[in-house]
């Protein structure tokens, strides 16, 4: 105890600990003493606790000197915080720094170490070392334990430290220790970068930066924007192929590379001084929010269809489109060409310029058939290529009127065909027979053959 606490401590009328778990209550002993404990076991959440506990100790200080007293440092409590920025007749004695104690115990060799309670473990973010303290029940613990896997690897190793006993244990086994309290705490830093358990997006970053650099790999190192661009359209439909499966696995592998092209892009243009990974991911937050004002603004959306509404609304003032052909020129020209046609023909549709029903559509889809085969009729050149496109595009219409996702649709129907093809021509191989000596007649047996066969 220094000597100013000792004079805070014999000076004062009313004496206050924040609680009496612990080794540093001890040197309390002596005093005349009013704990705090109740207010842990009163409390829903760390918010709460700390506001109770300063609540308690101002109201104490407004009819007598108080002296409050807590376990670590000043800096390390919120409710001394609160209590400082209200009153100032009331005097803190601060105990040896938790942090201090506990990274000095444990020995962490790290340049930066996060540290931070128990109670706030949810705000953890990734890091290179920390401590958490004020880790007093089983299930502060628990908490502790599952960020910290999460961030750092359940096996991984960590330094769990009550008073002045240190152990070494996994991480998995912070909540399975026989006693907490006050004075408990455990530190954990990351092991060698290519060593460890778990990785986020600034590791891949790094990584990516890495392969990029004088020394690294020299393939990477060649790489631009323009030359991995297909990469991300790649990646994309194999992630979209793992979630038709239904493969989980599979869907964690292909997230995972679709965000490895999203990081070297950013690497890229970061080393061009354009912009870095942080400014991309700033940019689609800020969006999000913008776009979402019917949850953190004045909208007001009570469906999905009504939230679709406001998006829209929203990305239209965000992207400046004034008129509805701006919208229109905004669909990516570089999409498949059935799923452009059905995201232009509905933007379209928003201005009125539509057709009343699917019966109208289909009735068009007609007509460019009738076209087509006139255009066939006619051996002008390019015609029948214009007219197939209308063709094609008119059955996106009709499709899109009747509520149905074209290009979903499509793939469906190729896979259908694709199966009954190869059903088809095994058929015709196990009776003993070559697919190309078939006439249309037998061919067409063969096809209803393996059309039942699959239905």
């Amino acid at each position: 105890m220094t000597l100013a606490a000792k004079e805070a401590l014999d000076g004062a009328e009313e004496i206050i600990a924040r609680t009496s778990r612990g080794c540093a209550f001890e040197s309390l002993s002596g005093y005349s003493v009013r704990t705090l404990d109740e207010v842990f076991s009163s409390s829903r959440n760390f918010d709460t606790l700390n506001k109770k506990l300063a609540a308690q100790v101002i109201s104490a200080g407004r009819h007598s000197r108080v002296c409050y007293c807590v376990e670590g440092a000043v800096s390390e409590d919120i409710a001394c915080s609160i209590i400082l920025s209200k009153v100032k007749d009331v005097n803190v004695c601060e105990g040896v720094s938790r942090i201090s104690h506990i990274k000095e115990l444990a020995k962490l060799k790290a340049d930066s170490v996060t540290a931070l309670s128990a109670y706030s473990i949810r705000t953890l973010k990734s890091c290179e070392a920390c401590v958490v303290y004020d880790m007093d029940d089983e299930y502060a613990a628990s908490e502790v334990k599952q960020v910290l896997s999460n961030l750092f690897g359940e096996e991984s190793e960590c330094v769990f430290v009550r008073g002045d006993v240190v152990k070494k244990i996994k991480i998995y086994e912070i909540d399975r220790q026989k006693v907490y309290g006050g004075d408990c705490g455990v530190a954990v830093q990351q092991g060698d970068f290519l060593h460890r358990d778990r990785y986020d997006y600034a590791d891949l970053l790094r990584l990516v930066a890495l392969l990029r650099a004088p020394d690294g790999c020299p393939w990477d190192r060649v790489q631009t924007n323009e030359s991995i661009k297909q990469n991300v359209i790649e990646e994309a439909y194999e992630l979209a192929d793992a979630i038709d499966r239904q493969d989980d696995e599979g869907i964690q592998e292909e997230t995972g590379d679709v965000l490895l092209q999203a990081a070297f892009h950013s690497v890229l243009k970061e080393e061009q001084g354009v912009f870095n990974a942080t400014d991309a991911i700033s940019a689609v937050v800020k969006k999000l929010i913008f776009r979402h004002s019917h949850i953190f603004g004045k909208d007001k959306a009570s469906s999905e269809s009504e939230a679709l509404g406001v998006w829209d609304k929203n990305k239209a003032e965000e992207k400046h489109m004034k008129t509805f052909g701006d919208r229109v020129l905004a669909v990516p020209v570089n999409m498949p060409a059935c799923m452009r046609a059905q995201k232009v023909g509905k933007r379209a549709a928003k201005s009125g310029m539509d057709f009343s029903s699917v019966n109208q559509a289909a009735e068009k889809l007609e007509e460019e058939i009738a076209e087509l085969e006139e255009a066939l009729s006619s051996g002008v050149d390019g015609r029948v290529a214009e007219e197939a496109g209308d063709l094609l595009f008119s059955a996106v219409n009709t499709c899109r009127l009747a509520g149905v996702d074209c290009e979903d649709a499509l793939s469906r129907a190729t896979k259908k065909f694709t199966d009954r093809f190869v059903e088809c021509e095994r058929l015709i191989i196990a009776d003993g027979k070559d697919i190309t000596s078939l006439g249309q007649e037998e061919l067409d047996e063969y096809w209803e053959k393996a059309k039942n066969a699959r239905t």
